[in-house]
């Protein structure tokens, strides 16, 4: 059984915005192991829990966490879960690696995670840091692919369009672990299930959670 991730929380259940408590407490309530979930920093150095670069018309980068005072912060959310659920944490831009590996010294997260980004340079930065945090590299397109095998990782986090045989098999071959996002059909988590993936982030945490849990 793979691990069932929720993406951002519990992402097509709109009613509750995404990147949330709300929605990361609904994934979990629905059956999943954890879920996947941003980080930005601020202007001011806080690390706050967003995907995109500009809330309500406020540039992120640039803001203070004053300026924010509804979007959660990485060490409320990693205090929070860090008993009962699985974490992959995305990291959206530089600078946040200090402080993300301050936090997990904190509250380390008991039922497993990783620190997950599409830039290298942040994957490579904090290996240079720490030798023994879990890494994930987030990938979307086929060339950029095979380059992902020569970072320091235990993850490979792929878009589904991505994930074939041969993906599968060089991924356990070197050692690591695939993740799969974002997996919204029935029939293609039930397929990835199949092919041995180790775990599947999806947007429809309900369906994801019904369509394995029941076949296991």
């Amino acid at each position: 059984m793979p691990l069932l991730l929720g993406h951002r929380g519990a992402r097509a259940f709109t009613s509750l915005p995404e990147n949330t408590l709300a929605s990361f407490d609904l994934a979990l309530q629905h059956g999943c192991d954890g879920f996947e979930f941003d980080v930005r920093l601020t202007g001011c150095g806080g690390t706050v829990v967003c995907h995109d670069p500009q809330i309500g018309g406020i540039t992120v980068g640039e803001a203070t966490c004053e300026q924010l005072p509804d979007v959660p912060r990485l060490d409320q959310v990693v205090q929070r879960y860090a008993q009962r659920a699985f974490l992959d944490i995305e990291l959206k831009v530089r600078g946040l690696e200090s402080e993300v590996l301050l936090t997990l010294q904190r509250h380390p997260p008991e039922k497993g995670f990783l620190v997950s980004s599409f830039l290298p340079e942040v994957i490579q930065e904090l290996r240079l840091r720490n030798a023994n945090v879990p890494l994930g590299i987030i990938c979307d397109h086929g060339n950029d692919l095979p380059a992902c095998f020569d970072l320091p990782v235990e993850f490979i986090v792929a878009h589904h369009s991505l994930v074939k045989g041969e993906v599968i098999r060089k991924t356990h071959e070197s050692g690591r672990q695939l993740l799969v996002w974002t997996v919204n059909d029935r029939k293609a988590m039930q397929r990835l299930a199949d092919w041995g993936v180790d775990g599947i982030i999806s947007d429809q945490t309900e369906r994801l959670v019904q369509t394995l849990r029941r076949r296991s």
